[in-house]
């Protein structure tokens, strides 16, 4: 992306194993280095089992021709001992992403528990994640991933129809009983998880069936929602790219936020917890959103290939944004890196002047600067694509969450709107504090 500006073009490293000894972490650790940070380790690359359509990683085995993808047992005990001896926080996430990680096996994750467990820290509390398609889900997995606490995101895009239009497999085959024979593995055996939907052209229109399928026929509380931006080349990030016909379109992913929260603010606030709308909870009671796509600035969520390269997100993995190997140099140095720290920043620094003036922009940041290639109304460069749609959702949202940022401020509880909405005549004024009658505001259709 042209507007993050590098100081260093580098190739990935193509070695699979970590050197004796491994970098020591350092004795002064170095002033930039953030408390926190979250790394989105990849130990298959981005080897699947699927071929989802729309799928950004499928195509970054480029980066590392003729390799096996499987990260070696020597760079997963030098990756977690550099991970939990640089973290300062009380508890420290584990993340495992792919590609699908599942393909290393149980044995893998079971080694990685266990270094884990012999190099935390004093204090520290270990929280393990991992990210799959469910496809591959068995009674041994699921018994790993309970007796050890995980939290299980499954990647599912709605009721089988919606799923199977992009999530297919190498045949081109559907893949929905599959993952739903794994998701239901993972109730059997009482695993955590939560369901990450992508929204894209397929699904788009359907936010109410979408959701509710999640809620009333999986029996999901925790539910994220991406927009799928897909960009229509191969060379990376620039401006005025085109998108994808698979891509969702700014407008209805606007619509599509605003339908699921009316529904969510109505009945579900306290019992279901949709990502999006807690971070914009957060924005408006005046915390830290928890979600790095709305933070003022980024760099403190990156990623770890198999191989130990470790990027400045998983949305930019590509030698520009390669800022060293862990058998190298130490992770929290490079996670510190003037380089790092720049690329962070840059998010704020770019915003163009109609981002900067925008009401909503405490909440919106922006959002991530991979999607931010579109024109602003007076011809400036770095404009979001999914505007239109945070501009109408965030607009819409406003009454609610100062209601419900005032509840938490009393010392109560943000489920009382639930309540308040319920109490509310159609002819009675909106609880949102609009003014407007009920039927004319959040008890209108959406």
């Amino acid at each position: 992306m042209s507007q993050i500006p590098i100081e260093l073009k580098r190739q990935p490293s193509r070695g699979t194993g970590a050197p004796t000894p491994a970098p020591a972490l350092p004795r002064d650790r170095p002033p930039t280095a953030p408390s926190y940070f979250h790394i989105m380790a990849k130990p298959t690359g981005p080897i699947c089992n699927l071929d989802c359509e729309y799928c950004f990683f499928l195509s970054k085995d480029a980066l590392y021709p003729g390799d096996r993808f499987r990260m070696s047992d020597e760079l997963l005990e030098v990756y977690i001992r550099q991970l939990l001896e640089s973290e300062q926080t009380p508890e420290v996430t584990i993340a495992w992403q792919g590609g699908e990680p599942t393909l290393m096996g149980v044995d893998f994750f079971e080694r990685a528990v266990a270094l884990a467990e012999c190099y935390r820290q004093r204090g520290q509390r270990l929280q393990h994640t991992i990210q799959t398609n469910g496809t591959l889900l068995t009674d041994r997995w699921c018994e790993l991933l309970r007796e050890h606490n995980f939290l299980v995101g499954i990647s599912i895009d709605g009721p089988p129809a919606l799923h199977d239009t992009y999530r297919v497999d190498k045949r081109g085959n559907p893949t929905y009983d599959k993952v739903a024979r794994g998701l239901a593995l993972l109730q059997k055996h009482e695993v955590e998880f939560n369901v990450l939907c992508t929204v894209n052209a397929a699904n788009d229109r359907y936010p109410l069936e979408v959701y509710r399928y999640f809620r009333d026929e999986l029996g999901a509380r925790y539910i994220q929602f991406i927009p799928i931006v897909e960009r229509d080349n191969d060379t990376g990030f620039q401006e005025g790219d085109q998108v994808t016909d698979r891509s969702v379109d700014p407008v209805r992913w606007g619509a599509f936020l605003i339908s699921v929260f009316e529904e969510w603010v109505r009945r579900d606030v306290g019992t279901v917890f949709v990502t999006t709308f807690d971070a914009a909870l957060a924005s408006w009671y005046g915390a830290a959103p928890g979600m790095c796509v709305f933070n003022e600035t980024c760099g403190n969520a990156l990623a770890l290939e198999h191989n130990g390269d470790v990027y400045s997100c998983d949305h930019y993995v590509e030698p520009g944004y390669l800022l060293g190997n862990i058998t190298e140099t130490h992770l929290v140095e490079l996670v510190a890196s003037p380089r790092q720290r720049m690329f962070g920043e840059a998010k704020r620094d770019t915003l163009p002047r109609y981002c900067r003036e925008c009401d909503v922009r405490f909440a919106c940041h922006g959002e991530c600067p991979k999607d931010r290639f579109t024109l602003t109304p007076d011809g400036e460069p770095g404009l979001n694509y999914l505007c239109a749609g945070y501009k109408s959702f965030f607009g819409h949202i406003d009454g609610p969450m100062r209601v419900m940022a005032y509840l938490l401020r009393q010392g109560r509880f943000a489920d009382e709107i639930v309540g308040m909405f319920a109490a509310a005549g159609r002819n009675d004024r909106c609880p949102c504090g609009s003014g407007r009658k009920a039927k004319q505001c959040h008890q209108s259709p959406t």
